[in-house]
């Protein structure tokens, strides 16, 4: 349980904070939408944070990386191969075309790539920290 509450938390932290910064100062949105859209996203945040976190530790259980390098592409993979169909899955749900979303997933795999590493490493610290274990 503590597992489950950790990695949630961890994903709607994180992502919040990521988002909210890329929406104000990169999109030009103003707070009240960046507010909007935020709540709009925490319960795909509360349904998506632990299931990528148990996928996360089975791959990295089944691929063993022992390198810094190994360690961000198994992130980089975990990632996208978790992250991307969710976005895909949200964008047609939303109204997407399926013109608009084949234009939106190359430039959102990029920013993902990005940031895959970082959230496993932020991830990995936030269950040291509260005594988490993995999958």
């Amino acid at each position: 349980m503590r597992t489950t509450i950790v990695d949630t938390l961890a994903s709607i932290v994180f992502f919040t904070t990521v988002a909210a910064l890329t929406e104000l100062y990169v999109a030009g949105m103003e707070p009240r939408e960046v507010l909007t859209t935020r709540l709009i996203m925490v319960p795909l945040m509360l349904v998506t944070g632990r299931p990528f976190g148990i996928y996360r530790d089975w791959v990295f259980a089944n691929t063993a990386p022992t390198s810094g390098w190994s360690r961000a592409l198994v992130d980089v993979f975990a990632f996208l191969t978790f992250q991307l169909p969710v976005y895909a899955a949200t964008l047609f749900v939303a109204g997407a075309s399926l013109a608009q979303i084949a234009t939106l997933l190359p430039a959102t795999a990029l920013l993902m790539a990005l940031l895959s590493r970082p959230y496993g490493v932020y991830l990995e610290t936030v269950r040291k920290l509260f005594r988490a274990q993995r999958a």
